[in-house]
């Protein structure tokens, strides 16, 4: 979990992006030409509202300042509390393509950046010769009512990240102390810098450089507005969604970090050309790029540098201190970047000898898919043939406890594996048109005892497929009491290749066969099995400006209404005879699962020191942000859900084949007359 965080923060930094140069330069006036794209495809919003301004407003103010760290309440008070009659004015405004109550919320922001400076200024002297403490958590629920209370926001902020900055490099003296918060000031003020419009050497962007600034600005507040999943990126960040889509990239493997000695290496993707060279370790530091020193260059123009780099070689320079920090040594390394498949960000799969078979257990972090040819789909069935190679495959365990989703065509495919021909999904958009979205594989790939590991962190095509099993009954939903409940669909064009803009925005809401739609509510577990996310305020029904939940008809008929008559008469021929039933069994065993369930944890002492921790965590969830992991509770090597998961599969296997035993025995009464 935490190397694939890593990952995907740094991947935009570390790669050429092929997007960046496609997005065209915006000017003011594109935003309603933009804004008319979102209000087309959005299911429910259509045109402005005093609604989505006031929530455009907050959502501006938010961008720049999440941690209220910045603004006075008494100043920011009159853009976040706008009654109709203002809002309605900035809406005339925005008509005539007038932005001038964005410009006069961004010129407020620039004078508390300034504000805030001198108050680092001041405070990163005094720091070093004082002792002091972390208290206060990184976020606030209120902007701060006096200077004096920004004053000590500012300083928890620093010392936070001085707190973060010891967990990495030894701090043994006032000197390197005083490091430290000169890196924080150089990260802070990139970000400041931007609200500034100045260069990364405080020299002034150009006037088309600022009015793009505003432009991406106000459509991100407007497309965030609309509600909490629709979104307008950057080209940057369109990039790093599109490497988790498809689980491809193209480049050598690096992957930096700025400390307080320079820029060094946090981590090397598995197989890619730096792992490979065997040469580059952890910690080392990076002097130079292809001869060029990067000592006194920013941390964004050796990104630059590294992303503006053709294809083929580029040559990196190291220094590698040695274990007790006195002696150093430097070499450098020929790399090629390639196209490198993140394997380890794809899945995880393992066995566990059951009888005279084994248990399989699948890790899938994502429903992925690109156009080499790998996808979630591939990469399960080829994990289920080599479990078949070790032995007959008794049971299963389809893990999607950290899975945030994907592709929906994936999600289709996944489930369809193990059912038959079938409705999977059903789609409703704005207009209320409805889809369906089937597997037509008259035969399943897997279809024994199946257990489906969720938690809260499940989210939108992970619960479609936990939610389209349980619905079929072909698999129990197992671990924290609900999945996140993301039941809408986003179109996005990431990874369309000739974008001209970067974009998601939502379209529809899904529904299972059953006619059940997961927003919200997300999929409900059949057995209870906490995970380390079960104190925690995760889910749809926190974020702000989410859809309504509703329901459609089921369609384990399926109506066939979406198709045409020819298409239709061949599925009525080929498809309906073989349609995937309802299976009751595993519904009618739920109750002794549960017990026996039940009873392992009960007597499973590691198990209840588990549960006692979450039990610490859920008393402080008052101090905690909405959808906030602040602390992951360490189990050692033991996986207690999943060991759990297996012992139900397990529970599944021998009253399968308690039933099938039965089943024999009248058989063979009514054979015999006995």
């Amino acid at each position: 979990m935490k190397n694939r965080v890593i990952y995907l923060f740094f991947f935009l930094c570390l790669w050429m992006c092929p997007l960046v140069s496609l997005q065209p330069v915006l000017k003011t006036h594109d935003i309603a030409k933009v804004m008319d794209r979102f209000f087309e495809y959005h299911i429910e919003h259509k045109e402005f509202s005093p609604t989505l301004i006031r929530r455009s407003m907050k959502i501006y103010v938010e961008q720049f300042d999440p941690e209220k760290v910045y603004l006075l309440e008494s100043e920011i008070s009159p853009f976040l509390n706008m009654g109709d009659g203002r809002a309605k004015e900035v809406m005339e405004r925005l008509k005539k393509e007038d932005y001038s109550d964005f410009e006069t919320l961004n010129q407020l922001i620039q004078k508390a950046i300034v504000r805030a400076q001198g108050i680092r200024k001041g405070l990163s002297q005094h720091m070093v010769r004082e002792t002091w403490q972390s208290g206060g958590s990184s976020s606030s629920a209120r902007f701060a009512g006096s200077e004096l209370e920004l004053i000590e926001r500012q300083k928890q902020r620093m010392i936070r990240f001085a707190g973060f900055q010891q967990t990495r490099t030894k701090i043994d003296s006032p000197e390197r102390l005083l490091r430290v918060f000169s890196l924080f000031e150089k990260r802070v003020r990139r970000g400041e810098y931007t609200y500034l419009f100045l260069l990364n050497d405080g020299q002034p962007l150009s006037q088309e450089k600022v009015q793009h600034l505003m432009a991406v600005r106000i459509l991100k507040s407007f497309a965030k507005s609309l509600d909490t999943h629709t979104s307008f990126f950057s080209p940057e960040e369109a990039y790093e969604m599109r490497l988790s889509l498809e689980k491809q990239y193209e480049g050598v493997g690096v992957v930096l970090s700025e400390g307080i000695d320079g820029i060094m290496i946090a981590d090397l993707i598995p197989g890619s050309p730096a792992e490979q060279s065997k040469k580059i370790k952890v910690n080392d530091l990076l002097m130079e790029i292809d001869g060029v020193a990067v000592s006194q260059i920013s941390f964004e123009d050796v990104l630059d540098m590294l992303k503006k780099k053709d294809k083929g070689e580029i040559i990196l320079g190291f220094k590698r201190m040695d274990a007790e920090g006195s002696k150093e040594q430097t070499f450098k390394v020929a790399l090629h970047k390639r196209p490198i498949s993140m394997k380890e960000e794809r899945i995880r799969s393992s066995t566990e000898t059951y009888g005279d078979g084994v248990i399989g257990k699948i890790s899938l972090h994502s429903f992925y898919e690109n156009g080499d040819g790998v996808s979630a789909e591939k990469d399960i069935k080829e994990a289920i043939r080599q479990f078949r190679q070790k032995g007959e495959l008794r049971g299963l365990v389809l893990d999607l406890r950290e899975n945030s989703g994907g592709f929906l065509s994936q999600a289709v495919r996944v489930a369809g594996l193990f059912v038959a021909n079938g409705v999977i999904v059903v789609s409703k958009y704005g207009k209320g048109e409805i889809h369906f979205l089937r597997n037509i594989v008259s035969k399943s790939y897997y279809n024994g005892p199946l257990v489906i590991l969720t938690s809260k962190m499940s989210a939108s095509a992970a619960e479609i497929v936990a939610q389209a099993l349980q619905d079929y009954g072909v698999g129990l939903v197992v671990g924290d009491q609900r999945t996140f409940g993301k039941g809408s669909i986003q179109y996005q064009n990431v990874t369309a290749e000739k974008a001209d803009l970067f974009f998601k925005v939502t379209v529809g809401r899904y529904y299972t066969v059953s006619g059940r739609s997961t927003q919200i509510e997300g999929v409900i577990a059949d057995i209870v099995v906490p995970t380390q996310y079960a104190p925690y305020k995760i889910g749809e029904r926190y974020l702000e400006y989410p859809l309504s939940p509703d329901s459609v008809d089921a369609a384990y008929l399926d109506p066939l209404s979406d198709l045409d008559e020819k298409t239709r008469r061949i599925f009525q021929a080929r498809y309906l005879p073989f349609l995937q039933r309802v299976v009751s069994f595993w519904k009618k065993m739920l109750p002794t699962l549960k017990q026996n369930s039940a009873n392992r944890l009960a007597n499973n002492p590691n198990y209840q020191t588990f549960l006692k921790r979450l039990e610490k965590i859920e008393a402080r969830q008052h101090e905690l942000p909405i959808n906030t992991v602040d602390e992951r509770v360490d189990t050692g090597m033991e996986d207690l859900q999943m060991n759990e998961a297996v012992n139900i599969v397990k529970d599944m296997i021998i009253l399968e084949a308690e039933a099938h035993s039965t089943q024999t025995t009248e058989a063979e009464s009514l054979r015999t007359g006995t």
